[in-house]
């Protein structure tokens, strides 16, 4: 186990105290002060005491995410290895059986074994049900129909390249109440003889609301585009079981490196933007509505730590990068497409000109 450094602080001054052998003390140079090794220990056991106790406390009253749930890999360290991306910085863990050779998010050939550090253990998993050949086909499925996708990207042997990754997602509990007032209007027409009289009626709305959050996902890799995250949801969460190792061989899962505490406000706004929603929704019957004031409160509860079961590929075409992610629960893709500017300048000529010149005929026509 690695040993621990402690630079202690003169408690009567904050100075640094150092050990002197003649006295068998820790003194301080600034003011005089002497201390036994244990007086000084005592004490800062009792400051680190009281820090967890603070921390608790702040947690107990919704001030920040209770993650107390969250525990270390131990032992289990001992059978993973982590692969690391010299291009883009990606950390991959898997079990020791399998190997990795290609990054999946940036495309890069190198990947370079690592030591495994160990971090935090995942609470959570969904496994993977869509198979590499399912995911190969939902790629080729997903170029059908687009008429601007250059023939050489279709058949370029990169396809092939598909990896099956373990992206990692923060769980956030907890609960939202809001007070919204709003300025809504009701337009009606009356005639009174030859006559139409527009009238308007104005009234001021007001709705409380309460919501109760279980499981709301923000994704933790920087690597991955929160975007393509976001498109490729919802995952079903009746197949969130507990994290297993035996769920990883085969399979590449990417180390979180986004804190609790930088994923928060992306956590915030998805609980704001329902509780806002779901009220917004009860103000009908009227011609126009506008959110004139409102008062969202959010009460932080549980975190827990999840993996997601991602197909990756992310390839090279004529220089550029091209990133695909298909939901490995549902089969769900996305990702952007090359267009080949012959085809686009030759629809253009075929359709638009046409079509414009018709326009044009008609104007004239009409004139």
């Amino acid at each position: 186990m690695a040993s621990q450094i402690n630079n202690y602080q003169c408690p009567a001054c904050t100075g640094p105290l150092h050990y002197v052998g003649t006295s068998d003390k820790l003194e301080c140079d600034y003011c005089g002060s002497s201390y036994s090794i244990s007086e000084i220990e005592k004490l800062y056991a009792e400051q680190e005491e009281k820090a967890k106790e603070e921390y608790a406390a702040a947690q107990a009253v919704g001030d920040g995410w209770d993650n107390s749930n969250l525990t270390s890999w131990g032992e289990e360290a001992n059978g993973m290895k982590v692969y690391s991306c010299p291009s883009c910085g990606a950390e991959l863990i898997t079990d020791e059986t399998t190997a990795a050779s290609c990054c999946p998010y940036c495309g890069n050939n190198n990947v370079v074994p690592g030591q495994f550090e160990d971090t935090l253990k995942p609470d959570k998993i969904i496994p993977f049900k869509i198979t590499k050949e399912q995911a190969m086909e939902g790629l080729k499925n997903h170029y059908k129909g687009k008429k601007l996708l250059p023939k050489s990207f279709v058949s370029g042997n990169s396809i092939q390249e598909i990896t099956g990754v373990y992206v990692p997602f923060w769980l956030f509990d907890g609960s939202a109440s809001a007070d919204v007032s709003y300025r809504c209007e009701k337009t009606r027409s009356e005639r009174h003889g030859d006559d139409e009289v527009i009238i308007t009626d104005h009234f001021d709305v007001q709705r409380s609301g309460h919501v109760e959050f279980d499981n709301v996902p923000v994704d933790a890799s920087s690597k991955m585009p929160s975007q393509h995250m976001d498109s490729i949801e919802p995952f079903d969460y009746s197949d969130l079981r507990d994290f297993s190792t035996a769920y990883l061989p085969g399979f590449l899962a990417d180390k979180y490196d986004i804190s609790i505490e930088d994923s928060a406000s992306r956590a915030d706004v998805r609980f704001e933007n329902t509780i806002l929603s779901d009220i917004a929704q009860t103000v009908t019957g009227y011609s126009s509505v506008q959110a004139i004031n409102k008062n969202v409160r959010i009460k932080r509860g549980k975190v827990e730590y999840a993996l997601f079961p991602v197909w990756m590929l992310s390839t090279k075409f004529n220089g550029e990068t091209y990133t695909f992610a298909m939901n490995g629960q549902t089969g769900k893709m996305v990702g952007d497409l090359p267009i080949d500017k012959g085809r686009l300048i030759g629809y253009f000529f075929k359709w638009f000109i046409p079509v414009a010149a018709v326009v044009a005929l008609l104007q004239m026509l009409l004139m």
